[in-house]
């Protein structure tokens, strides 16, 4: 998933944190490599309920979640990642890595101009068109290049909606039609008879 969640102060500190170490240790290369090792392990998190129990529950004393987050990941990550989660563990921090990974993505796609975008279609495969008319039209509104993440909805009965951080763009079908009814509802068929081109785009 796109990171379109909500950060907070606090994995945003962290996320910053990681990203001066990255600086130090070989810049944007690093940090790009750094954030998909996150992403999958936020996918991991999100995905396993029972690893983010794990991560986060107080029944488990930190040694204890220490000593088996140590066995789950060394050597299945990089150094530097391995490190920056035994920190967060440290810290009694583990429970927020995927919002810290979240953060970390959001603050490396603003440094490379980019911007998240969830793009819902029925199916979830635009076409290509449909994907470089997206891009080109985010582009001209924010100024920065689209990661589109595609998604299915079914209950969509065509168009395209996206979701870029908190906004909702609607442009499916379903709202197209409930937009009608309700100006047919206001303005009356009448104004629809006497003019028609307003409700065809």
């Amino acid at each position: 998933m796109s990171t379109t969640k909500h950060i907070d102060e606090i994995a945003s500190v962290y996320a910053k944190s990681l990203l001066e170490v990255c600086d130090k240790s070989g810049g944007n290369a690093v940090a790009e490599s750094c954030a998909s090792e996150l992403r999958e392990l936020a996918e991991l998190v999100r995905a396993d309920r029972r690893f983010a129990e794990f991560l986060k529950t107080p029944i488990l004393g930190e040694a204890a979640r220490l000593a088996s987050l140590d066995k789950i990941i060394k050597g299945k990550v990089s150094d530097l990642v391995y490190r920056f989660v035994m920190v967060l563990a440290n810290h009694g921090r583990a429970g927020r890595l995927a919002d810290i990974a979240d953060a970390f993505d959001a603050i490396m796609q603003d440094r490379l101009g980019r911007i998240e975008v969830d793009m819902f279609t029925v199916d979830g495969k635009a076409s290509d068109d449909v994907i470089a008319t997206v891009k080109a039209r985010v582009r001209d509104a924010f100024a920065k290049d689209a990661v589109l993440h595609q998604y299915s909805d079914p209950n969509m009965i065509g168009g395209v909606k996206l979701r870029i951080g908190d906004q909702l763009i609607d442009g499916s079908v379903a709202t197209q039609l409930r937009n009608m009814r309700e100006t047919v509802a206001s303005r009356g068929t009448g104004t629809i008879r006497s003019r028609p081109g307003d409700f065809i785009a």
